[in-house]
């Protein structure tokens, strides 16, 4: 299942109505910050139970301390980002 957000509304709105497994966020949302989404898909289940990736064009040192603290489950470089290294990720949260 796949869906594109624009802003936090819009992406609050569509994990509600999707229930995805996997949400990734990018760091860079349009005027908004990814960090910021995903703490309000952690937030009071509104990401359904979704776990959420953080992915950038930029390197992860770049955010290594906000990535830390975000409850994340991991961050992906885009040119990383394949159903392999999500599942990656996913295996060391369970």
């Amino acid at each position: 299942m796949v869906g594109a957000a624009a802003n936090s509304a819009e992406a609050l709105r569509l994990a509600g109505a999707l229930r995805p497994d996997v949400i990734l966020v990018d760091i860079g949302l349009g005027e908004e910050s990814g960090f910021d989404l995903a703490r309000l898909l952690a937030r009071d289940g509104q990401g359904g139970g979704a776990e959420v990736i953080l992915i950038s064009a930029r390197a992860e040192a770049d955010y290594a301390e906000l990535i830390a603290e975000s409850p994340a489950a991991g961050f992906l470089v885009k040119s990383d980002l394949s159903a392999r290294a999500i599942d990656r990720i996913l295996s060391r949260t369970s």
